[in-house]
């Protein structure tokens, strides 16, 4: 390996790294953000989000190197280019594009990497990530009581505290115990209690409540029994009410924590998503519901024969042909009661047509877009890996012209191509679900916009070209000036 070679990869491997990094971790914190109301009060482990965080570290992979890789060699090439390294190189009889070359070989490295982490590892990251996101999401939140607030979440059970205090204690507790008839009958036990505390033991599965001098309040309801009743006049039978009261010092509660425990979901439910396939599951499931496609649009017209009644026979049971007897049709005399059977009949076909019709419409357009759903996110597992090497072919060259390294100027245009990038795509997506664009079209139109831009920028480095400075605009809106001027003044416009 040549010098120049070891100069320009120790020049890029460390801005790709740290921005690789950088890049993984606000992505990551995107989503976290973004999902965070999610994670407030649930019970959740320290495992539980170091899971979470390794498997949307790993779905960000594919995002995050078109724009590691678009900053990280605009950086490599600006620093040499701002320290005179790149025009030492230039004197030595060296050309931007052989300098560009040991750089383009780890390009088209990275992108290879990418295309087989993009079908392989992303699908796997997805379903387990978001999986586990679902989980975390259909958890309920652990008990967080507010001084003075019913708490309803606890199952069977309405709860109130005058107040907390620092130490766990629970001060003026109100506990409304709920049977499976109080729902109809009203609150039938209550619990007050002068202070109390709650804690869950067996690895947060149970839930207890001590209560301190206290009283029990319970109200047991028969039919027909004996003692103080109350009855209303349409009631067949009385309705009896017992009243007792149990007073006590020292109360213990426990009960089941299990529905707030995160369960694990089959993780089955969510591999139809065309997030969760590798190529040949998105080529298998797209040339499927193209089958099912055509195939409908084949039996559409047999099937819709059964809403028409105009199949006529003859006695040697031949169809007739259609001609001057249809017509002859009409002019035959029928009666009132006849002719509205007749209009009934096919007022009736005709619905049982338009809703078919409808019906059929519909299934085809969802197979349809189906289709395009999952051959786009195939086309994208290309797409994702090139865009790593067109992002290079427009960095690398950009950072000979601007001359400028750090995290400066590079991010800032960095950042302007990535949201570029961004853009085309999703533009390019949508046409394709609005059957504007073929599939193919509107998936490459973003690398391929931005791969003439590379090319471009490429021609102007290899030129020495002041693309971005500011002297070479005002010189060249100057000299229109002057032209200008210069005509003018041959024709007596301007007074010399």
């Amino acid at each position: 390996m040549k010098k120049l070679d070891k100069l320009i990869f120790m020049s890029f491997w460390g801005p790709f790294i740290i921005t690789m990094s950088v890049v993984v971790f606000v992505f990551l914190m995107r989503i976290m953000i973004f999902y965070i109301d999610d994670f407030v009060s649930k019970d959740l482990g320290l495992i539980d989000y170091a899971r979470l965080f390794f498997y949307f570290s790993l779905i960000t992979v594919p995002t995050a190197l078109p724009l590691a890789m678009l900053l990280s060699s605009l950086m490599a090439f600006g620093n040499l280019g701002e320290f005179f390294e790149l025009t030492a190189i230039k004197s030595a009889g060296i050309s931007i594009v052989r300098a560009m070359a040991p750089l383009f070989i780890i390009a088209v490295g990275i992108s290879i990497f990418s295309f087989f982490f993009n079908d392989r590892v992303s699908p796997w990251a997805n379903l387990k990530g978001y999986s586990l996101l679902y989980d975390i999401k259909t958890a309920k939140a652990t008990l967080k009581i507010k001084d003075g607030i019913f708490y309803n979440d606890l199952p069977g059970y309405s709860i109130k505290v005058d107040k907390k205090e620092d130490n766990g204690k629970l001060v003026g507790m109100v506990i409304y115990k709920h049977s499976n008839r109080s729902y109809e009958l009203g609150n039938t036990e209550i619990i007050l209690a002068d202070s109390g505390r709650m804690y869950s033991i067996n690895e947060n599965r149970y839930l207890v409540i001590e209560l301190y001098n206290g009283t029990h309040y319970t109200e047991v309801v028969n039919s027909g029994a004996s003692g103080s009743y109350i009855s209303s006049p349409s009631a067949s039978t009385a309705v009896v009410h017992n009243f007792q009261r149990d007073a006590f010092k020292h109360y213990k509660l426990t009960e089941s924590l299990s529905s707030f425990g995160m369960k694990r979901t089959d993780e089955g439910q969510f591999k139809y998503h065309e997030f969760m396939k590798n190529i040949g599951d998105l080529t298998k499931t797209a040339d499927s519901l193209r089958r099912a496609y055509d195939q409908t649009k084949k039996e559409l017209i047999p099937n819709s024969q059964q809403y028409y009644t105009y199949n006529y026979r003859t006695n040697t049971d031949k169809t007739l042909k259609p001609g001057k007897w249809i017509d002859s049709l009409l002019t035959v005399q029928v009666s009132d009661s006849l002719k509205k059977d007749i209009l009934t009949t096919a007022k009736n076909a005709s619905g049982g047509m338009l809703s078919y019709a409808n019906s059929q419409a519909d299934y085809l357009q969802t197979r349809l877009k189906d289709a395009n759903k999952y051959e786009l996110e195939k086309h994208h597992k290309y797409t994702q890996a090139l865009s790593c090497l067109i992002m290079f072919l427009i960095g690398a060259p950009l950072g000979a012209i601007i001359k400028k390294g750090g995290f400066g100027v590079p991010v800032l245009i960095s950042i302007v191509f990535f949201i570029l990038l961004y853009v085309l795509t999703n533009q390019g997506d949508k046409w394709v679900k609005e059957g504007i664009l073929a599939v193919p079209i509107g998936a490459w139109l973003a690398n391929t916009i931005l791969l003439f831009t590379g090319l471009y920028f490429i021609d102007r480095a290899r030129s020495d070209s002041r693309l971005f400075e500011k002297d070479v605009y005002v010189m060249y809106f100057k000299r229109i000036k002057d032209k200008w001027t210069s005509r003018f003044r041959k024709r007596n416009l301007i007074p010399s």
